[in-house]
């Protein structure tokens, strides 16, 4: 459960809080310092960082080489990076981390959204955002990347 504080503080504005726990849940991690790291679909177990600089170490180590997902959004390391030495501490803060997070979640479920004609019924809402989290946790959605 995340922290409302945290949530009014530094999510997205454009989503409802209740919007942002149930992303987080559905697709992040509770931990702030959680890093996934996958490659060629399998993952690959890396050691659990007990601090942000030990995190970071890990995330540049397989970025590039890896899809490597850190934080509470699960945030993919390598969006708008060039090189894994231009990595920041700001991906395992949780302010940070649920800022660029949840903007970037904003953006997919706003691509899902419109691919579904962008209805007015909420009926149809737990679709969307099934499909925009499949989305996120895989970086496409209907063979385009969505990053």
């Amino acid at each position: 459960m995340l922290d409302a504080t945290l949530i009014k503080e530094c999510a997205d504005p454009s989503l409802k809080p209740a919007i942002v726990e149930q992303f987080v849940a559905a697709a992040g991690s509770p931990d702030p310092l959680a890093i996934s790291v996958k490659s060629g679909g399998r993952l690959i177990l890396v050691p659990k960082a007990a601090t942000a600089d030990a995190a970071l170490a890990i995330v540049r180590q397989y970025v590039g080489k890896a899809v490597v997902r850190v934080g509470l959004t699960q945030f993919p390391a390598d969006v708008g990076v060039k090189n894994a030495a231009d990595l920041q501490l700001d991906l395992v803060d949780s302010c940070e981390n649920l800022r660029k997070g949840t903007s970037m979640f904003a953006k997919v479920l706003r691509i899902v959204a419109k691919w579904y004609g962008n209805p007015e019924s909420e009926d149809v809402f737990p679709q969307i955002f099934e499909d925009a989290v499949y989305a996120w946790k895989t970086g496409e959605f209907e063979g385009v990347s969505v990053f």
